[in-house]
């Protein structure tokens, strides 16, 4: 079972930036009548979202607008940084590593650990466990978690089963290696007969790029996609989310022996409303301990998680201590649930670029 415990690294603070671009659902034709759009909008919990239509950026520009901020204002100098991980499924290129890039630009040392990890709406709790495994030995003190999507130029704006409801972003966790900071414990899993519920079929090396993968098909009445846009399976991302989430908590606290009265705020994969409403109401937790962004940024992927921190929590975490247990769920498909506490955490502002 992937139950990982990881001692002696202390979260020292997290950084968000986001596209200035900012849609509007209430103003988007695809979802049909106002009453239409009013009950999308009361279901998925999405009103706004920022994006990266019209402009050149990429998910590594927001990520590196977030980690230069964070940076600054820890007073950490770049050269201090050991380890540096990217993790995201909207990469520069194919190949190199856009974390080795990312190192470049931030200034980091040559001697500075970079990978990157493919992974999406789970991707900041698998991010979190790998970067915190390497620095709990001590050999790196301080690391730099980036995670991000711009997922919205993979959705087709004539799908209404995406394209409302993702928004982009990129996020910058700082860690330091700190003896007695206490623990990081981790619930992690993966069901990867799932793989084709959340996909872009081409592009890839299994279904290399080709004359008809930009040939748009109507998928559903009124529904269009090529195969170099995501196909997301609705109903079974949904049964999988709120089957997989609810166990992953429970397990990680019957495992590390806490209950839910030990937790301040439980931070969901920001999905859907409905969804994470269903998954709040089998773990039974109050709606005053689980914040949401959805309505300002959308599903953001890999972000939505320290998006979320920062944006609906920032001003409470950056004072005193606490306790937090974040869940993510979706592409893979996989899921990760970890506990961890926070002391006087630097959150700024959400920025724009």
């Amino acid at each position: 079972m992937a139950i990982v415990q990881c001692n002696n690294v202390s979260m020292k603070g997290i950084a968000a930036c986001v596209p200035k671009h900012r849609e509007d659902n209430k103003f988007l034709p695809l979802l049909g009548s106002t009453a239409d759009v009013e009950r999308f909008i009361e279901t998925t919990g999405v009103e706004y979202r920022h994006t990266v239509q019209g402009s050149n950026l990429c998910t590594s520009d927001l990520c590196f607008e977030a980690a230069a901020l964070l940076l600054q204002k820890l007073n950490w100098h770049n050269d201090e940084i050991d380890c540096l991980i990217f993790v995201s499924q909207t990469p520069d290129y194919i190949l190199p590593a856009t974390a080795c890039i990312l190192q470049h630009h931030l200034g980091l040392s040559i001697d500075c650990f970079a990978m990157d990890i493919s992974l999406g709406c789970s991707g900041w709790v698998y991010g979190l466990s790998t970067i915190a495994s390497l620095m709990a030995s001590g050999s790196m003190k301080k690391g730099l978690l980036l995670t991000g999507d711009t997922t919205t130029v993979t959705k087709s704006p004539r799908d209404k089963s995406t394209y409302p409801l993702f928004g982009d972003a990129g996020t910058a966790t700082a860690l330091e290696y700190a003896e007695g900071s206490g623990s990081m414990m981790f619930q992690m899993g993966t069901d990867g007969k799932g793989f084709d519920a959340i996909i872009i079929p081409d592009g890839g090396f299994r279904n290399f790029y080709n004359e008809h993968s930009l040939v748009e098909e109507e998928v559903e009445p009124g529904m269009y996609r090529n195969h170099l846009q995501s196909i997301l399976n609705g109903p079974a991302v949904f049964t999988f989310g709120i089957t997989k989430a609810p166990r992953s908590v429970n397990t990680l606290l019957e495992h590390f022996h806490l209950s839910k009265d030990e937790i301040d705020y439980f931070v969901f994969h920001q999905a859907n409303l409905i969804m994470n409403e269903k998954i709040r109401s089998k773990l039974k937790i109050e709606s005053s301990k689980v914040p949401y962004s959805l309505r300002e940024y959308g599903n953001t992927s890999s972000a939505s998680i320290p998006l979320t921190i920062v944006s609906e929590l920032g001003s409470v975490l950056n004072k005193g201590n606490h306790r937090l247990l974040a869940s993510a769920f979706g592409v893979g498909l996989s899921w990760a649930s970890v506990v961890f506490d926070t002391s006087d955490l630097v959150c700024p502002d959400v920025i724009m670029l």
